[in-house]
């Protein structure tokens, strides 16, 4: 848990107060085959399904990885768990929902799960955790996802690879992928084209891509790595915050303390407020967010007063909290003089 604290000196003199408050290149495995007419009224298998296939040389491990779908134009992806390996060449079948009892039943899957494909459009995402996306909005969007491993857009879907979506299929109708499921040129309307459905388990015979090195070529590869650092900050609009001077039973108008919080903590952040008594005499300082009312900020050692709570990260320019400093009742009746006190804005990443 990381902390920031900023202190910030009050100053009142009669009430003087100071201080205020993607993916890129082609994928090794990619989405093959997928069929959105399982058990509609003249469906070919009973099903929906989406096939994969491991178009590299070496085991993929697919453990904790997904399969995630969106409807056409949506941002909110159902995911199906995957697990285990796919060995070099070999499929691996994703079995999904069925829209009634129509068809015939398909192969053993490696996977199931419930998403029910739609037939005229939609968004197909392979991706290498069980995080749910949140892109597909617009063309490309999902490309900035370091997870997506592959994407497939289809019929009406609003995001896709490359310059267009590939065709939408039918109930006797599935979205093959050119050159038994290699062809993989990351532009969706160039790889897929519509043909009978053919799902293909891990037991049907392997591909061969022919992604092997030339005979004469050398490989070595080097390991890259980043130290990405925690990054958590609060920075208050004025070091000092003054009221100027005012007679017992005024109440100074609140003034604005606006505080910046950057944090790239992704569980998100607290911030928090206390202060320390005025001096000689302490006085009734509070503090609101926005157009709430004035509420007491507490003297320590007592348990800070909560200002805001996330459970993300910052905005990339910090995230702006509307705070007002002021008095939540009348100045009591205290001696003439300058009133001091500190308080202390506190963010702590969750």
């Amino acid at each position: 848990m990381h902390r920031i604290r900023l202190l910030v000196p009050l100053l009142c003199a009669g009430v003087l107060l100071a201080a205020p408050l993607a993916r890129s290149g082609s994928s090794t495995v990619v989405v093959s085959q997928i069929y959105a007419g399982g058990g509609n009224s003249g469906a070919t298998y009973a099903n929906d399904f989406v096939e994969l296939l491991n178009r590299g040389a070496t085991a993929v491990d697919v453990s904790g990885w997904t399969i995630q779908y969106a409807t056409a134009p949506g941002t909110t992806w159902q995911a199906t768990a995957l697990s285990g390996s796919i060995q070099p060449g070999r499929y691996y079948l994703v079995e999904l929902a069925s829209g009634g009892a129509v068809g015939s039943p398909l192969p053993a899957p490696e996977a199931s799960g419930t998403a029910n494909l739609a037939v005229s459009g939609g968004k197909v995402a392979l991706v290498r955790d069980a995080n749910a996306l949140t892109c597909g909005a617009s063309a490309g969007s999902c490309a900035a996802s370091a997870t997506v491993e592959d994407l497939v857009g289809y019929g009406s879907a609003t995001d896709y690879e490359g310059a267009g979506a590939a065709p939408a299929g039918s109930s006797t109708t599935a979205l093959v992928r050119a050159g038994g499921g290699c062809t993989d040129t990351d532009v969706n309307s160039a790889d897929f084209s519509t043909a009978a459905p053919a799902p293909r388990n891990s037991s049907a015979t392997a591909a061969s891509c022919g992604v092997s090195p030339p005979p004469a070529g050398v490989s070595q590869s080097a390991a890259v790595d980043v130290q990405v650092q925690p990054v958590l900050t609060i920075a208050l609009e004025r070091s000092s915050i003054s009221f100027g001077t005012a007679v017992s039973g005024e109440t100074p108008a609140a003034i604005p303390e606006h505080v910046t919080v950057l944090s790239n903590d992704l569980a998100g952040y607290t911030v928090s407020v206390h202060r320390s008594a005025f001096a000689p005499a302490d006085l009734p300082l509070g503090i609101a967010i926005g157009a709430a009312s004035l509420a007491p900020i507490p003297i320590a050692p007592a348990a800070d007063l909560v200002l805001v709570t996330t459970s993300a990260p910052s905005a990339g320019a910090g995230d702006l909290l509307a705070a007002n400093v002021g008095f939540a009742s009348p100045l009591p009746v205290v001696g003439p003089g300058r009133y001091t006190a500190t308080v202390t804005f506190t963010v702590i990443g969750r």
